[in-house]
């Protein structure tokens, strides 16, 4: 598993206490599912599940990527929700 560690999990600027513990949390908890899955075996030899964080909205992203090649097969949220999110964000 790959777990993207250059962006911060938490921006306090836009997060108050219990909201960041709470955030925490649930990634805690992705990331946990995410060795669950990669170590179960039931996406391949040759795929994998990965989890980042998007660096504008600083989203969850879960991505099943191909080992050998590293090419995204799928990704959730895909790209288009994030860009929506994204211009959202700078619209509130």
């Amino acid at each position: 598993m790959k777990v993207e560690t250059s962006i911060p999990a938490i921006d306090f600027a836009f997060n108050t206490a219990k909201e960041s513990f709470q955030i925490q949390a649930e990634n805690r908890e992705i990331i946990r599912a995410v060795r669950a899955v990669n170590s179960s075996g039931s996406l391949g030899d040759s795929n994998e599940l990965s989890f980042s964080l998007d660096q504008q909205t600083r989203r969850p992203i879960i991505r099943i990527v191909n080992r050998n090649t590293r090419e995204v097969i799928e990704q959730i949220p895909n790209e288009h929700v994030l860009h929506l999110a994204d211009d959202l964000k700078l619209l509130g």
